[in-house]
C-alpha cells in the first residue's frame, strides 16, 4: 500500500503540484489538502481516491506552486458611472451652479498625485479579472490528479513485484524446510515405537495382552504423528501461491491464509520432540514472520 505520486499542472496564470501518499492501513483513512475554491469537490475526490487506491492511509496535497502574477485589473465602468450620478444628484439637491462634470473633475483634481492610493481605496473602482479564477481550472487540475493517481498505483505496482518475489522466496522456504521435515518425523515415529518396546523390555513385565498393547500403543503414535498437519500445511503453502497471483486485491485474504499456515506449523512444533525437528520448525516460523510483515504492504 506504499506508494507516492506526483502531478504538475502549468496554466497560463497559475502552477498547482498535485502530490499524493500512501502508507498500510487496514482501512481507507484519506486526508485532503486543496485550496478553499476546490472545497466543493472534496466528496467528488473522496470517491476518486477510494475507487483507485482501496485502502491505506492516504494523504493527497493540491496547491498553487507560485502566486498569479499575470492577472489583470481594471476600472470598475459602473461604480464609476454610479458615482457620477451620484454627485450630479447632490449638486442637484444642494442647487450648485457649476456643472456636475466640473464637480466631478475638481474633486480628482484635489488628489494629489502623493495620495494617487486613495482613488483606488474606493470601494469597487478596480476590479481584477477572475475569468481565469480556480474553480475554472477543476477539470485540468481533474486531470492532474489522475495523473498523480496513476503515478502512485505505478509505484505500488513496482514495490509489489519485489515483494511477490521476496514472499514467494519465502514460502518456497517454508515448502523445502517442509520436504526436510518429512523423513525426520517418520524416523521419530519408529524411534518411539522402538523406545516403548525397550522400557518395557526393562519393566520385565509379563503377561500383557497384546492387543490392548497394541491399542494404546497406535493412539499414542497417532497422537504423536504429524501426517495430517503436514498434508494441510502443504495445502495452505500451495493455496497461498494460487492467491498471490491473482490481480484482484487479496492482502487480506493472504492474511488469513497465512495465519492458517501457522497454526500448521504450530501444531507441528508442539508434537516434534526431536532436536532436529525442533530447529526446522524454527527456521519456518521465522520465515512465515517475515511474510506476515511484507502483507501489511499488500491491498
Amino acid at each position: 500500500m506504499t506508494g507516492y505520486g506526483k502531478s504538475d499542472l502549468v496554466l497560463s496564470n497559475t502552477n498547482f503540484v498535485i502530490e499524493i501518499r500512501s502508507l498500510n492501513s487496514k482501512q481507507a483513512d484519506i486526508n485532503i489538502k486543496m485550496p478553499p475554491a476546490f472545497k466543493e469537490k472534496e466528496i467528488v475526490l473522496r470517491k476518486l481516491l477510494l475507487q483507485k487506491l482501496i485502502r491505506g492511509k492516504i494523504d493527497i496535497s493540491i496547491r498553487k506552486e507560485k502566486s498569479d502574477f499575470n492577472t489583470q485589473y481594471n476600472l470598475n465602468k459602473e461604480v464609476i458611472k454610479t458615482y457620477y450620478l451620484q454627485l450630479k444628484e447632490i449638486k442637484k439637491e444642494l442647487g450648485l451652479k457649476n456643472n456636475t462634470q466640473t464637480l466631478f473633475n475638481n474633486l480628482f483634481k484635489t488628489i494629489s498625485s502623493d495620495d494617487s492610493s486613495f482613488l483606488l481605496s474606493l470601494p469597487n473602482v478596480v476590479q481584477r479579472d477572475i475569468s481565469n479564477n480556480d474553480i475554472d481550472a477543476w477539470d485540468e487540475v481533474e486531470e492532474a490528479i489522475y495523473l498523480a493517481i496513476k503515478n502512485l498505483v505505478k509505484f505500488r505496482s513496482d514495490e509489489g513485484n519485489k515483494l511477490e518475489e521476496d514472499i514467494l522466496l519465502r514460502i518456497n522456504n517454508i515448502t523445502s524446510l517442509l520436504s526436510d521435515l518429512e523423513p525426520l518425523a517418520k524416523k521419530r515415529i519408529i524411534k518411539i515405537r522402538e523406545n516403548l518396546f525397550e522400557k518395557l523390555e526393562e519393566l520385565k513385565i509379563n503377561n500383557i495382552d497384546q492387543n490392548r498393547f497394541e491399542q494404546e500403543l497406535i493412539y499414542y503414535l497417532e497422537k504423536q504423528d504429524i501426517t495430517e498437519e503436514r498434508v494441510r500445511l502443504r495445502s495452505h503453502l500451495d493455496y497461498f501461491v494460487k492467491t498471490i497471483k491473482e490481480e484482484f486485491p487479496n492482502g487480506k485474504k493472504l492474511t488469513f491464509v497465512s495465519q492458517e499456515i501457522g497454526r500448521e506449523i504450530n501444531t507441528v512444533g508442539s508434537k516434534s520432540s526431536d532436536a532436529e525437528m525442533q530447529k526446522i520448525v524454527i527456521q519456518m516460523k521465522d520465515e512465515l514472520e517475515k511474510i506476515k510483515e511484507q502483507l501489511l504492504n499488500i491491498l
